[in-house]
């Protein structure tokens, strides 16, 4: 027989709600009652909240009741502000429980207008609808981009005005967060009325980042303003711990469990997350549990273990290497309910607007056993759990149906029951704990309190999720400019998507390695605008995916771009003329547009039109580059106009006006035809420079010259600037009336005559800018270069300085000019000047209005400044006494120079026969800043020092230097003194001393041992070592018999480091010799070991631990300072905690800490001396990695 009921575990002593609030919609200004009754022991206490703020009933408003169990919340008289979340909190010294319940108060009206969108199931951002009047808002004030921490409160506000402002046709203010509507809660206050829109944000989290937009709603229209608002990361609770995640979100609630899903945060500046810990709290209490023991990788997690009917908020926080996170917002509370309770109330009418609503488990039924359940799926896939859906029987009995789900491995036929504790009432489960990676089936019954149905036919194989990894990286970024403080970033999708969430964008300024998050909240579509980067700065930006795993490689970095205002179209190109015609082509020629709209006008598209057929036609399909164009295919005889389109990174701007009309008749006049393209530069208030073009046309004969004519601006008085014909292409115009306005034309001269004028220039002013400079000349007085040097007076992002010889601007730069600019000058440098650089030097600023200067360099001056530029590249050491020798005691010879005066950064070189000497014991070098002395001690003066002696010296740029020659007989004098005082010192003097002084040397053991000898020795002679001024007992005391003293150094490494000394002293003196073991010393002693270690290093060998698997390799020696690297096939590998790299003094290992499959492949060692690298190599997959890991198995 079946069982008819469900058996259910016993009462629990904590608070448990049998009769749940209930929901309502209720009218303006009627009453509403909310009721639930309560059990447990000792009698629980209940409190009510309203939208989970503690009721305060001290108003009056409120009227609460108990009764043995029985609680109730009554509002006598509903006003629209009592819409709420009303929760019910039940607590004893055993617990707590919650049940929740929602009021709805609506304006009473006749008859409810309805929704077309009320059968949905979700809420959207629906727009209103618009009935059109004539309201116009117009806003006065807005809303900025706003940047604020975690934390902080921020308001967005607009004010406007509103015409006509009726007050029974207000305008409704809508706020959207990224296209989502926003509503009134704890975290979104919203304020409306008077010409002011307000929203104020009281607590930010990083969930409040996004872009705002106040739509103000009229019948009729609506009027909309957006910025963007940024939450960056508060505080971390410890330095460097990541910032906190956002957007939680519960899925699939369910009796006894829920999904909790979030996304991950940014970790520009942060190290790599570890993992997350899932909080959970009731409602009403502020008892926070952590729900899992140890990080979880993945920004999902199934939360179970939850009470029925009991609500809940949840939270996250990031785990990395440096600590854990602060908390993310906390979620919307969520019931631990059945999907179908809902669904199983009933209702029963008493007359009036009563109802006694009830269970469908509490009515008394009769019936059969329910039907199978059909079509049993997997509605979610997870690693360990997947969410279950069916189609129910068909089934009318009013008594209830639950489920029972079984489920097994594919192959295995051996069914396991899922839920033994909990009943299943809806159509959608969760299976839990499943192996991850694994084929599973599931099959459902259907149960009711006369039996259980038969099972359903099994599911298809369900494959549990395997963890595919992060996204790849995005592609291509490209940054394109929109204001002067932000830039728009677009990028290509990755290729790999792996569920991806969305996206962080990071930016760095050029040349700099500190990146900053532009974005703390993941965008979702491949392009955001970069707001808040600063004007004239150039950065560069990369893009992250990001998933449930976490965020993807780097994109590559994007293109530098500097920061400027939005580009607009060009303006119209204008004064079209015609410079030849040879009756089936004209050449034109245009000025540039007057605005480029802030990007360089570089192309240009040329229209025509036959005037007797008025049709307008493209002439060139690519575009030109230059002002000039041969319009071919013409009509001899044909007039024709022309029109000019300027094109730029912007688009293509307006077309010119058209051309006056040209008749297409070949030029057969004798004369040259007009110049063009007339420049200005260095205006000043009584003078300028014209620059110009030759004519194309050039006439019958060779050009001879050039006339330049002026006139006033608004006269037809021409007056020529000079009398006679210049050769070159510019002219210096003089004598002009200070602010005065002027025209300019140019004619071309050949041996027939003047020809026609160009067409005239814009009108220029005779006014010197203000703040105006010329060119200085001079050579500079540290490196000797002449230069030219030039202060703009202007300057602007997009400036340069063209620097111009005759007015040609110069363009080889091999000769040794160079030019140097630094903000707003620009210096012209001669780093190798001759006689021949003279001439007229000028330079202009581009991008302003007109900054520029020239300056004419004579061959007197030159002559003057090469002279100069000569003492000031080879200055000269005074010296007070040339090199000089001086035989000291034990035979040293003393060699010295003495100059005039010397800094502490004075650097010398001694040499003999060439040779350059080194500074050590056989020839110590010093020097004396207070005297100007330079000297150098030789040891060991023997016959081959015959010579000459050189010192050469270098203070700053100044040189000197000085020789001496002692060969033949002054060679041999010095000798005979330098053996007399020797002898002499050994026969009176001489105590024990090193006959060698303290060396190195590396053993094909790879031992390390310091070594000397020392000779002159008696009984009473004893040997001390050294370190870093510290004394050293070695284990074995130095042979003295032998005059051979070793001092091993055991394991070396970089704490073998140091300064050591060796003494040996008696009562007739001391010596003692030194040592420093550091730096290029060092690093050629670890080569050597490095050198002996790779050529006998071992092949590699697998050890497995209780930890993980060690691969190792056998090797004389082994120290962290060499050169050592692991690689997994051509993947360089970096310690970590998965990667633990080190060695022990004979071996170096790597140890893979809980391997998994990713682990298999090619490892290599690389061990490298300063001339080759030694390499050892393993597959570690296949049989090899099985059998190691099964012992790692074995071991853990």
């Amino acid at each position: 027989m079946p069982e008819t009921h469900i058996r259910e575990g016993p009462m629990s002593r904590g608070p448990k709600f049998l009769v749940r609030l209930r929901s309502h919609t209720v009218f303006e200004n009627t009453p509403i009652k909310l009721f639930c009754t309560v059990q447990g022991y000792p009698m629980p206490i209940v409190k009510w909240y309203k939208d989970n703020v503690l009721l305060d009933i001290s108003s009056g408003r409120f009227l609460v009741e108990s009764n043995a169990g029985s609680h109730s919340l009554m509002i006598s008289k509903c006003a629209i502000g009592d819409t709420a979340m009303y929760t019910a909190v039940a607590s004893n010294s055993h617990g707590q429980a919650s049940t929740q319940a929602s009021i709805v108060v609506k304006k009473f009206r006749e008859e409810e207008p309805t929704c077309p969108y009320a059968w949905t199931p979700y809420q959207f951002a629906i727009l209103p609808e618009i009935k059109y009047t004539r309201i116009t808002i117009t806003f006065l004030e807005t809303f900025k981009v706003t940047f604020a921490k975690e934390g902080d409160s921020v308001t967005l506000a607009c004010k406007m005005t509103i015409s006509p402002n009726l007050a029974n046709l207000q305008p409704d203010a809508l706020w959207y967060r990224d296209e989502t509507l926003l509503k009134e809660s704890k975290w979104a206050k919203m304020e409306s009325g008077g010409g002011v829109a307000k929203l104020t944000l009281p607590q930010l989290y990083k969930d409040d980042e996004g872009l705002y937009t106040l739509r103000m709603v009229t019948k009729g229209g609506d009027a909309v303003h957006s910025a963007y608002l940024y939450v960056e990361d508060g505080p971390p609770p410890v330095p460097k711990a990541p910032g906190a995640p956002m957007d939680i979100k519960i899925h699939d609630a369910n009796r006894d469990y829920v999904i909790v899903s979030w996304k991950p945060p940014n970790t520009t500046t942060e190290g790599p997350i570890i993992g997350y810990f899932v909080d959970r709290c009731e409602v009403g209490t502020e008892n926070w549990t952590q729900c899992n023991d140890s990080p979880i990788k993945v920004c999902k997690y199934p939360v179970s273990g939850l009470f029925e009917g009991h609500s809940y908020y949840f939270r996250v926080r990031a785990v990395n290497s440096s600590g854990i996170s602060r908390p993310s917002r906390m979620s919307e509370p969520i019931a631990a309910l059945d999907p179908t309770e809902f669904e199983r109330l009933h209702a029963t009418k008493l007359g009036g607007t009563l109802d006694v609503v009830t269970y469908h488990d509490d009515l008394e039924a009769e019936g059969n056993a329910p039907g199978v359940p059909s079509n049993i799926h997997a509605s979610e896939a997870d690693r360990t759990y997947v969410v279950l859906s069916w189609t129910p029987p068909v089934y009318q009995d009013r008594a209830p149906m639950w489920y029972y789900l079984e489920k097994t491995l594919v192959g295995s036929n051996a069914w396991q029951r899922v839920n033994t504790q909990v009943p299943v009432r809806s159509p959608r489960y969760a299976v839990f704990n499943l192996a991850e990676g694994k084929e599973h089936q599931f099959r459902v019954l259907s149960a009711n309190m006369y039996g259980t149905s038969e099972p359903s036919q099994p599911s298809k194989p369900i494959q549990t999720q395997e963890l595919k990894g992060v996204p790849s990286a995005p592609g291509q970024v490209v940054a394109t400019r929109e204001t002067d403080t932000s830039v728009v970033i677009q990028w290509a999708p990755p290729k790999v998507l792996n569920n991806l969430i969305g996206y962080y964008i990071d930016s760095c300024v050029k040349g700099s390695k500190d990146w900053d998050s532009a974005n703390h909240k993941p965008c979702s579509k491949p392009k955001f605008v970069v707001h808040g980067l600063t004007t004239g700065e150039t950065y560069v930006f990369r893009v992250q995916a990001i998933n449930e795993l976490g965020l993807s490689d780097e994109s590559q970095e994007s293109a530098p771009i500097t920061v400027r205002a939005a580009l607009k179209t060009p303006s119209a190109p204008y004064d079209i003329c015609l410079l030849n015609c040879d009756g089936t082509s004209m050449v034109l020629n245009w000025k540039r547009p007057l605005k480029s709209g802030g990007a360089k006008v570089s192309e240009y598209y040329v229209d025509r039109c036959n005037v007797a057929k008025n049709v307008w036609k493209e002439v060139n399909i690519p575009p030109i580059k230059e002002r000039i164009f041969k319009v071919e295919n013409l009509t001899e005889g044909a007039s024709y106009k022309f029109r000019i389109y300027g094109l730029s990174l912007a688009g293509l701007g307006d077309a010119s006006k058209p051309s006056p009309a040209f008749e297409c008749k070949a030029w057969k006049m004798a004369e040259p035809g007009p110049p063009y393209d007339l420049t200005f530069c260095e205006i000043r208030d009584t003078s300028l420079v014209v620059e110009w073009k030759a004519p194309v046309y050039a006439g019958a004969s060779e050009l001879t010259g050039y006339v330049v004519e002026y006139a006033k601006a608004g006269s037809s008085t021409w007056t020529a600037a000079n009398s006679k014909a210049v050769n070159q292409r510019y002219l210096k115009v003089t004598g002009l009336e200070t602010g005065g306005s002027y025209v300019f034309r140019v004619r071309a001269e050949n041996a027939e005559g003047l020809g026609a004028p160009s067409g005239p220039s814009d009108p220029v002013i005779a006014k010197a800018l203000p703040g105006t400079k010329e060119i200085k000349c001079g050579v500079d007085e540290n490196t000797g270069d002449i230069y030219l040097e030039f202060e703009s007076c202007q300057i602007t992002e997009k400036t340069q300085f063209v620097w111009k010889k005759s007015y040609k601007e110069i363009t080889d730069f091999s000769t040794g000019i160079s030019v140097k600019t630094q903000g707003s000058t620009s210096t012209l440098l001669f780093k190798n000047p001759e006689k021949e650089d003279v001439g007229t030097f000028s330079v202009v600023a581009t991008n302003t209005d007109g900054a520029s200067a020239s300056y004419t360099i004579t061959a007197e001056e030159m002559q003057k400044m090469l002279a100069l530029s000569y003492d000031i590249r080879n200055p000269i050491i005074p010296m007070k006494a040339e090199m000089a020798y001086k035989i000291l005691e034990r035979g040293r010879v003393r060699f010295w120079v003495q100059a005039e005066s010397i800094s502490s950064a004075v650097k010398y070189k001694f040499f003999a026969n060439n040779k350059e000497l080194a500074n050590c014991e056989q020839t110590k070098m010093s020097h004396d800043v207070s005297t100007g002395i330079i000297e150098m001690i030789w040891d060991h003066f023997t016959a081959e020092s015959e010579g000459t002696f050189t010192v050469q010296i270098q203070d700053g740029r100044a040189k000197a230097q000085s020789s001496l020659v002692l060969i033949g007989d002054a060679f041999k004098a010095a000798l005979a003194e330098a053996d007399y005082q020797r002898r002499e010192y050994i026969r009176v003097k001489e105590g024990p001393h090193f006959s060698e002084f303290l060396s190195i040397h590396v053993g094909d053991d790879c031992s390390v041992t310091l070594v000397c000898k020392v000779a002159n020795l008696k009984k009473e002679s004893a040997f001390h070592w050294f370190k870093d001024g510290a004394e050293i007992v070695p284990a074995v005391a130095a042979d003295l018999a032998s005059g051979s003293c070793k001092l091993p150094l055991a394991l070396f490494s970089k704490s073998s480091v140091g300064v050591y000394k060796a003494t040996i002293s008696d009562d007739r003196g001391k010596d003692e010799s030194q040592i420093n073991i550091s730096g290029e010393v060092f690093d050629n002693i670890i080569n050597d070991l490095t050198r002996l270690a790779g050529s006998t290093a071992g092949e590699l060998t697998v050890q497995s631990t209780a930890e993980g698997i060690m691969l190792q390799c056998h090797m004389k020696y082994y120290t962290q300072e060499m050169k050592i690297q692991w690689l997994q096939k051509d993947t360089k590998l970096a310690a970590s905690e998965r990667l633990r790299i080190g060695g022990a003094p004979t071996m170096a290992t790597i140890e893979i800490v809980e391997p998994v499959d990713k682990d298999k492949g090619i490892y290599n060692i690389q061990i490298a001396d300063a001339e080759k690298t030694y390499t050892r190599t393993m597959d570690f997959s296949g049989q090899l990695y099985d059998n190691a890991y099964a012992e790692f198995q074995r071991l853990k």
